[in-house]
């Protein structure tokens, strides 16, 4: 069962709610944001946080100011960032010691990676990446990923091959660029949301179970 979480974000974009799923013995803690259609308790942010907790990994997933409120229309950047960095400073205390981690589905990813170029995250030993969305749909560029090479942390991307928000003939290159700094997880077949087609053979839910042994066996490398 997950516990609910308050955060202080600031005196302007005031409170934002978490849910912290905590199994015994847990070996590292994952910080997570959401994407920016869907709030926290997303059936996509629900099962990846179950299926690593199957695996021995804590996640904190928290609300962003504007999901908390209802609102369709995402805050500003510096609200966004400064969100994750409030997040990420109150997770120390209920890490508890374990290795913490950062990042994120789709655009909670970003402003993460964003918020880490521009300031180191106090305790954050790596950065992951569910969906990171480089580009809008139709329009292939790589403006989104250029904070990338400010970041000395490990990232972890994971990627579905159909994914309108990242071309992966950008993607890939990009994360050759970041050098050993960057692994990328392609899911042939996936979406934005990693959601296979039926013609696939393949279930969304065998996909998850993957995209989470990736996760695990990537951060068994760095703790």
């Amino acid at each position: 069962m997950a516990k609910e979480i308050r955060f202080l974000v600031d005196e302007k974009a005031d409170e934002v709610s978490g849910l912290l799923l905590r199994p015994k013995g847990a070996t590292a803690l994952i910080v997570l944001a959401h994407g920016a259609g869907a709030g926290m308790r997303h059936k996509f942010m629900e099962e990846i946080c179950a299926k690593l907790a199957d695996r021995g990994v804590a996640t904190l997933r928290y609300q962003f100011p504007y999901m908390e409120k209802g609102i369709k229309r995402p805050d500003s950047e510096a609200v966004l960032t400064a969100t994750v960095r409030a997040v990420v400073t109150a997770a120390k205390e209920v890490a508890g010691g374990i290795p913490a981690f950062a990042g994120g589905k789709s655009m909670g990813g970003r402003m993460t990676s964003l918020a880490a170029a521009k300031e180191p995250l106090d305790g954050i030993r790596g950065l992951i990446f569910f969906g990171f969305p480089l580009h809008a749909a139709g329009k292939p560029s790589t403006e989104r990923g250029k904070h990338l090479a400010e970041i000395s942390l490990p990232m972890l991307f994971l990627q579905g091959s159909r994914d309108m928000l990242a071309d992966l003939k950008l993607l890939k290159p990009l994360c050759q660029r970041l050098g050993k700094r960057a692994e990328l997880f392609v899911v042939d077949g996936g979406d934005h949301s990693v959601h296979m087609l039926k013609s696939s053979g393949r279930s969304d839910d065998t996909v998850l179970d993957q995209i989470v042994d990736e996760v695990a066996a990537w951060l068994s490398r760095l703790i």
